[in-house]
């Protein structure tokens, strides 16, 4: 996760990752999959900086 990101998005991101592994959905990108995922919710929730 980029910093500056909230504990909040970080469990996010966590709990994200852990379900793709455990489901087997996006075997070996299932960190980067959580993170693109979190990434745009903070966009869309105006977290970053444009």
């Amino acid at each position: 996760m980029p910093r500056g990101s909230s504990p909040k998005r970080e469990r996010e991101y966590e709990k994200l990752k852990e379900e793709f592994k455990k489901d087997h959905r996006y075997p070996g990108r299932e960190e980067e999959v959580a993170a693109r995922i979190v990434n745009k919710q903070r966009k869309e929730a105006g977290e970053t900086k444009e």
